[in-house]
């Protein structure tokens, strides 16, 4: 019931927002050099790695300096990709990802291969069910480069701070993961970015 609610309601929200997402593709182009989606290498189910779509919000190669983002200040991200990240507008792509099977709507967030290494045999658990676009951590942490931002060493607070928290929420996800569960999710996803701004 899961995979085919996945693939109903993500057809239909990118079927709903196609124009939106030209729009957005031409603003991209206009505004910096490079392509419009910035694929990047993510951890999934079972450890498998796969290629995550998002809209580029960064200027070429900006990630060789990072693979955090700090603060809406970076001066990695381009004038769109502010915007884009302001709404979680550049994470909408990955409703490909969910099409062909390699995520969820709702899922542990997936990370990149390097912050996974650092995963105890009990955070490995969060690999055992396929990531998605939104969860527990994404609503909890929505303001994640914000807070980021005001640490001394983001890198050391995100592996030490944030990382484990939203690991923990991940957990919580898989053993009370349920239709209802998802639902709740999604509403609360929605909720948060519309009274976020």
């Amino acid at each position: 019931m899961k995979r085919i609610f996945d693939i109903v309601l993500s057809a239909v929200v990118f079927v709903l927002l196609l124009p939106i997402f030209i729009v957005i593709a031409v603003f991209i182009k206009a505004g910096s050099k490079g392509p419009v989606f910035y694929l990047q290498t993510r951890v999934g189910k079972d450890e498998s790695d796969f290629k995550i779509f998002k809209f580029r919000t960064m200027y070429i190669g900006s990630d060789k300096n990072g693979l955090l983002t700090v603060g809406g200040n970076d001066s990695r991200i381009t004038k769109t990709g502010r915007f884009l990240r302001n709404y979680k507008l550049d994470e909408f792509p990955q409703l490909i990802n969910v099409l062909i099977g390699d995520m969820s709507l709702v899922g542990p967030r997936p990370e990149v291969r390097k912050y996974v290494n650092l995963y105890n045999k009990e955070q490995l658990k969060v690999l055992s069910v396929k990531p998605g676009i939104t969860d527990y951590a994404s609503v909890e942490y929505s303001l994640e480069n914000e807070l980021l931002s005001k640490a001394q060493d983001p890198e050391k607070e995100y592996i030490e701070v944030i990382m484990p928290a939203k690991l923990l929420l991940n957990l919580k996800y898989i053993n009370e993961r349920s239709f209802f569960v998802d639902l709740k999710i999604l509403w609360s996803t929605v909720a948060k970015i519309a009274t976020s701004h």
